[in-house]
């Protein structure tokens, strides 16, 4: 079988002048195709590490990451610049790569009206609330044409109603557009009703302590509001939070 991605024994330290510290070990990570992954753990555990492995931003000290396609990746903040209109701001990546062209345009404009910001295109950054800023760099992260999406905390700067309502735009635009995508969260509830698998990292140097994978008996299409009413979700969420050891 070929997975998206595949990190066999990989190890990551770090080292100060005086002291190696080691972030994972021996850690192993699969992805299917057609599935979106949360990851999970312990502050400090190393979450954002492994991303930063996947991106090629550092390299692991030890083991082997195969990567089938192009990686596009959604960062904490919208970085949205703000001198530039909406649509200038999801163009920015085509035009560093000189890959801005008539059919990357179609595309963008698609985007736009499917997603229902094709109305404010020429607006700027401040014009937007929250949630809209989430939706344009979504966006401008799939103008790019990635493969596999990676998502840092993208709602962790929302408040609680905007984060509940992006999430739902997030995740029908990543299943829409047919992507695969690894959600790095520290929101159980999140991880439960957005993944199909959730993988918790056990405390640093952090290993993969189980997976879940995760059935909702769900009325009609599945969204992540109506993921957390399914009978099976308090039991996912008492499950994954024993998994943390939140009380050590």
């Amino acid at each position: 079988m070929t997975y998206i991605v595949e990190m066999k024994n990989v190890n990551q330290s770090f080292y100060t002048d005086s002291s190696e510290i080691q972030v994972l070990e021996n850690f192993n990570l699969k992805l299917n195709s057609g599935r979106i992954l949360a990851i999970i753990g312990p502050s400090g555990s190393g979450k954002t590490t492994i991303l930063n492995i996947l991106t090629s931003l550092i390299k692991p000290t030890g083991g082997e990451v195969i990567i089938n396609g192009k990686i596009g990746y959604m960062f904490q903040k919208d970085h949205l610049l703000e001198w530039r209109n909406i649509i200038d701001n999801i163009t920015i990546g085509l035009e560093i790569q000189k890959k801005l062209n008539d059919e990357a345009m179609q595309k963008i404009e698609r985007l736009l009206k499917i997603y229902d910001l094709w109305e404010f295109r020429k607006n700027y950054p401040k014009q937007l609330s929250g949630g809209m800023r989430q939706r344009v760099a979504l966006i401008r992260t799939l103008a790019t044409s990635p493969d596999l999406l990676l998502l840092d905390e993208p709602f962790s700067a929302l408040d609680y109603q905007t984060r509940l309502l992006v999430s739902n735009d997030i995740y029908k635009i990543i299943k829409n557009e047919h992507k695969e995508a690894i959600l790095v969260t520290h929101d159980i509830s999140e991880a439960i009703s957005i993944a199909d698998e959730v993988c918790v990292l056990s405390k640093r140097p952090a290993a993969v302590k189980k997976m879940y994978n995760i059935e909702l008996t769900i009325e009609g299409e599945k969204t992540p509001l109506n993921a957390r009413k399914a009978p099976e979700f308090k039991d996912y969420f008492d499950a994954l939070w024993k998994e943390l050891d939140v009380y050590d």
